[in-house]
C-alpha cells in the first residue's frame, strides 16, 4: 500500500477517537488547541524518546540475554511499556504541573491525547512495515486501530486520571499517587503487549481490551458524574448567596446548559462557562495550599463579579 494511504488509516481512526474523547468532557472541556498539542507530542517528541530509550536499554539488555526470542519477548513485554509509559508521561506530568485546575477529566483527556498520538505514529509505522500484501496490511490496520492505538489511550490517560487526582494532595500522597498511575499504565500496556505476543492467537488479547476498556469508561464516566455534582454543589451555595437563581442550578449541572430558551441565548454560553470555572475554583481554592489560595481566592472574586454583571 501507498504512504499516503497507509498515513490516512494511521491518522483518520485515532484523530476521530481523539475528537470523542474531548467531547467526552461535558462540563469542562478543554481548550482544544491545547488537546492537540499533546497529540503531537505523542505523535512526535514520545516516539522519538521512546525509539532512543528502547534503544539504549535493549543494548543492555541484550548483553545477559543471548537468546534472540527471549531478547524480543522481553522488549515487548518489559522494555517497550516502560519506556513509552515514561516518554508520554513526561509532557503529561509537566502540563498538569502547571496549568491551573479546571477539571477532574482534564488528566484523562490530555493523557488520552498523547497515547492517540503515540498510536498514530507508531501505527502508521506498522502500516508501512506490512505493506506488501494488501491482506495482512488491511488485518494490521483493523487490529492496530481498534485495539493498539486505544490501549496507549488507555494507559496514558489512566496516569493523568492519577496526577489530576494527586493535584491537591500532600507531598508524600502526591509521589505514591504519581508512581502508582505510571505504574498502572506501564501494567496496562504490558499487559496488553503479552496478551497479543502469542504466535497462536488465544482470544486473551480480546479479554486484554474489553476489561481494559471497560475499566476506562468506568472510571472516566465517574469522573465526569463527579463532576456534575462539584458543580451544583458549588453553585448551591452561590444559589443560596443570591448570586444566581436556584432554578439554574439543575440545568448549569446537566447537558441541557446546551439547551436554547433557559437563560438570555446572548450570554447563555459566557455564563455556563463562567458558573463552571467558579465551581471548580472554589474546588481549587478549598484544596490548594498557602502559596496558591490568594490566586484562587482572585479568580473566584472575579468570576463572582463577572456572573453578577451577566445577570443584572
Amino acid at each position: 500500500m501507498s504512504i499516503l494511504i497507509s498515513a490516512a488509516a494511521a491518522v483518520i481512526p485515532m484523530f476521530l477517537f481523539l475528537i470523542l474523547i474531548w467531547k467526552f468532557d461535558r462540563y469542562g472541556r478543554e481548550p482544544f488547541k491545547l488537546v492537540l498539542v499533546n497529540y503531537f507530542w505523542g505523535a512526535i517528541g514520545a516516539i522519538i524518546l521512546a525509539l532512543l530509550g528502547s534503544w539504549l536499554i535493549s543494548s543492555k539488555v541484550a548483553s545477559f540475554v543471548i537468546n534472540k526470542p527471549e531478547l524480543n519477548h522481553l522488549e515487548t513485554i518489559l522494555v517497550a511499556p516502560f519506556v513509552e509509559e515514561i516518554t508520554k508521561g513526561i509532557f503529561l506530568f509537566i502540563i498538569l504541573s502547571y496549568k491551573r485546575f479546571e477539571n477532574l477529566t482534564e488528566g484523562i483527556v490530555y493523557g488520552g491525547a498523547i497515547g492517540l498520538g503515540f498510536g498514530m505514529t507508531e501505527n502508521f509505522l506498522y502500516f508501512i512495515a506490512y505493506s506488501s500484501s494488501l491482506s495482512q496490511w488491511v488485518s494490521i490496520v483493523i487490529i492496530r486501530s481498534l485495539f493498539s492505538g486505544i490501549i496507549h489511550c488507555i494507559a496514558t490517560a489512566t496516569f493523568g486520571a492519577f496526577l489530576e487526582f494527586a493535584k491537591f494532595k500532600r507531598l508524600f500522597h502526591k509521589i505514591i499517587l504519581t508512581i502508582t498511575g505510571l505504574l498502572l499504565a506501564i501494567f496496562i500496556h504490558s499487559v496488553w503487549n503479552f496478551s497479543v505476543g502469542f504466535q497462536s492467537k488465544t482470544g486473551l488479547e480480546f479479554v486484554s481490551i474489553f476489561l481494559t476498556l471497560t475499566i476506562f469508561i468506568i472510571i472516566l464516566y465517574l469522573s465526569v458524574r463527579n463532576e456534575k455534582k462539584i458543580i451544583y454543589k458549588e453553585l448551591k451555595e452561590e444559589a443560596q448567596n443570591g448570586l444566581l437563581p436556584f432554578r439554574h442550578l439543575e440545568i448549569l449541572s446537566s447537558t441541557r446548559r446546551n439547551n436554547f430558551g433557559w437563560v438570555d441565548e446572548r450570554i447563555r454560553k459566557s455564563y455556563i462557562n463562567a458558573t463552571t470555572t467558579l465551581a471548580f475554583r472554589k474546588i481549587g481554592l478549598k484544596n490548594s495550599g498557602n502559596s496558591k489560595k490568594e490566586f484562587f481566592q482572585k479568580e473566584v472574586d472575579y468570576y463572582r463579579n463577572f456572573i453578577h454583571g451577566l445577570l443584572s
